[in-house]
């Protein structure tokens, strides 16, 4: 293949990755409003639930993926790969706070609201977009690393500096979280709206 035509395909893939970003922070912010529909006093638009600090932490990941893709796919700062690695560390930072909400959820610390058309709940969600994220532009990056006309400061240390960055992104924003609300001691009499400790009698 071509210069010409890796470029291209690069740039397909990093617009691939945007579409995905932009989808995750629209159904994001979705999911916490509640804007009343005129003339229809009975609907709104948005599904109404709160965000708790952890799904704050991966809505925030998502709008900066979404933020800076849209930069360089729109000035055509630089070639694909370079932006996929860009991006890299936010949605591996994403992708590692969404880990463990979900795990919160599977130990039964948790319990969230369903997502987007009820398929799953808002943290699972959540996991699957940040993964789909993480293996279309981590595969563009690492593609981008391997061409033989690849910038030298292109290879295996960016890549690595990328890694190292989500993780850290991750664990400074799970450490920095406020601590899980106290375990309820009786059943909620509220819907539930926001991800909470369970009630167990």
């Amino acid at each position: 293949m071509t210069t010409a035509t890796n470029e291209h395909a690069s740039r397909s893939v990093t617009f691939l990755g945007f579409l995905f970003a932009l989808a995750a922070s629209l159904g994001s912010v979705w999911m916490s409003l509640a804007l009343p529909v005129p003339g229809e006093p009975d609907l709104q638009f948005g599904a109404g639930l709160t965000a708790c600090p952890l799904c704050f932490y991966q809505r925030g990941f998502a709008l900066g993926v979404t933020a800076v893709l849209a930069v360089g796919l729109l000035t055509s700062m630089r070639n694909g790969p370079f932006l996929s690695l860009l991006a890299l560390p936010m949605v591996l930072g994403g992708l590692g706070v969404a880990l463990f909400h979900v795990s919160l959820e599977a130990r039964g610390i948790l319990e969230c609201p369903l997502g987007v058309m009820e398929m799953g709940s808002v943290p699972t969600q959540s996991l699957a977009v940040f993964v789909m994220l993480t293996v279309i532009l981590g595969l563009d990056a690492r593609r981008g690393c391997c061409r033989a006309d690849a910038e030298p400061s292109f290879g295996k240390c960016a890549g690595v500096t990328a890694l190292v960055l989500g993780i850290a992104l991750a664990v400074g924003s799970i450490a920095s979280a406020p601590p899980l609300p106290p375990k309820p001691t009786k059943p909620y009499d509220t819907p539930l709206t926001v991800c909470r400790p369970p009630y167990v009698p």
